[in-house]
């Protein structure tokens, strides 16, 4: 299991408290204003409320989901909800209707509600094996999970573009076949954790020499590889902040990570009708991690807003009308 896999599973243990009230982000009621920015399409198909963690790339999901549901007739609204813990079981009892997840994380998240701190990981590097646990694992809490897509946000690892250039490295597996020793800059956590440290030395055969406790994906992280300090920073594939610091990820081509592709889930009572599946199909099948970088990056380094890019995003590939 990756380190936010089960750094956002194990959270669940302590939930029981957070369930009683749903708050958003900014201490409102999730049943407060519509905070999209927006005032919904008011579409004849009926109000649809989308929840949205408090990060940048699930703001944009968030914003995705609105608009397509809007475009597509219905009465679509997001709420930003500040965790899982928070909005799962909203989400199940109905008054959230659907969430942009990560396959892995909610299996695990779900695996370990169910199965306690201890249980078997049911999450790994096959997308639909990890679906599949994710459905057994849903459809008791009343959840319907629709289908994964292309984009995904897992943990990933990147080297200065000089140290790529250098050693004539495209993949994990290369630089395990390089002989370079390697610090990572990442949490103290990868150390033990078996997707990172462990699983590098085990599956690529990574000269691991230690781990500069910097956090994952950090600034200070990324800067130690840049400078040379480190030579390998643990990130995520969609981290829109690499080119800053003339970094490039390395290919996970033997699938240590986990699948955490990007996948809607819905209350499967009052949003599981096939035109929501439909419309987030649509979109589903058109994202690519590709394009979930450059939306991060326009708000995160631009300035601009969620709405604002998946607006343009949703446009530009006909996905709504102009």
């Amino acid at each position: 299991m990756n380190s936010r896999t089960r750094r956002m599973a194990l959270a669940v243990v302590a939930a029981g408290a957070l369930t009683a009230g749903l708050t958003a982000c900014g201490g409102d009621s999730l049943e407060g204003k519509d905070d999209s920015g927006g005032s919904g399409g008011g579409g004849g198909k009926g109000k649809v409320v989308v929840g949205a963690a408090s990060f940048t790339e699930a703001k944009v999901l968030g914003e995705l989901y609105r608009q397509i549901l809007d475009d597509a007739g219905y009465d679509a609204s997001v709420k930003t909800v500040k965790n899982r813990e928070i909005y799962e079981p909203q989400l199940a009892k109905g008054a959230i209707d659907v969430v942009p997840e990560y396959a892995a994380t909610l299996a695990e998240f779900l695996n370990l509600k169910k199965n306690g701190a201890d249980a078997k990981a049911v999450a790994s590097s096959d997308v639909d094996a990890t679906v599949t646990a994710l459905r057994k694992l849903a459809e008791p809490e009343g959840l319907k999970v629709l289908d994964a897509g292309e984009a995904v946000d897992q943990n990933a690892f990147a080297v200065s573009e000089d140290f790529a250039k250098k050693h004539n490295l495209k993949t994990l597996s290369d630089l395990g076949s390089s002989g370079q020793k390697v610090k990572i800059a990442a949490g103290d956590e990868c150390e033990e954790r078996p997707f990172c440290a462990p699983g590098l030395k085990k599956t690529y055969g990574i000269d691991v020499t230690g781990i500069d406790p910097k956090g994952v994906g950090t600034t200070q992280a990324k800067q130690a590889v840049k400078n040379g300090t480190d030579q390998l920073v643990l990130t995520t594939t969609t981290d829109a902040t690499l080119k800053n610091y003339g970094l490039v990820l390395l290919e996970d081509d033997k699938k240590l990570q986990n699948a955490d592709n990007i996948i809607p889930v819905v209350n499967a009572k009052d949003a599981g009708d096939a035109g929501i599946a439909d419309a987030l199909g649509k979109l589903t099948k058109t994202l690519t991690t590709d394009d979930l970088v450059e939306l991060n990056r326009k708000v995160d380094a631009e300035r601009q807003k969620e709405a604002d890019v998946a607006k343009e995003y949703l446009e530009s590939k006909g996905l709504i009308g102009k």
